[in-house]
């Protein structure tokens, strides 16, 4: 029964991982879900409610983060406020719109728009877009990172 319960979470886990790269999956709250899953189905015999409350304060965090990075890109490559909210809003209406191709045209290109509507040159708005996308990056590989942390600390508890 242990073996059904691990490999199903195993699943979940992956499949969140998948989803810390692909944004129509929420990735690392499928993998807390699984830690939450496993805990649940074997009376916490592995860990217990301070490993889920570290694991929640740093999906929570790492959520934060991955929402922000975009802009923060931009602002590091000198964006104004106006790149800054528009790498934000393109990211949002891109992921609407078109999922990843989406949220990385519409962070570029809502940098972009936004440093334009504040009277930067053409090459200074690139500049920011260009800065929002390596932000962009910068927060995804972050996720991709936390998650594969947090599927070796389960593989860790409860297999080793």
């Amino acid at each position: 029964m242990n073996v059904t319960f691990i490999v199903v979470t195993l699943i979940i886990m992956f499949v969140g991982l998948a989803g810390t790269i692909l944004p129509m999956l929420p990735g690392l709250i499928l993998i807390y879900a699984g830690f939450l899953f496993y805990g649940i189905a074997t009376g916490w015999t592995s860990y217990g409610v301070g490993a889920m409350f570290l694991w929640g304060f740093v999906v929570l965090g790492t959520f934060v983060v991955d929402h922000i990075a975009g802009s923060v890109g931009a602002r590091k490559y000198g964006a104004s406020r106006y790149g800054f909210w528009g790498s934000f809003i393109g990211a949002f209406a891109g992921l609407l719109i078109a999922h990843l191709p989406g949220l990385i045209i519409g962070t570029f290109l809502g940098a972009y728009c936004g440093e334009l509507l504040a009277g930067k040159s053409g090459y200074e708005a690139f500049r920011s877009g260009k800065g929002a996308l390596i932000g962009l990056l910068a927060g995804t590989l972050f996720k991709l990172a936390v998650g594969v942390v947090m599927i070796g600390s389960f593989v860790w508890w409860v297999l080793v």
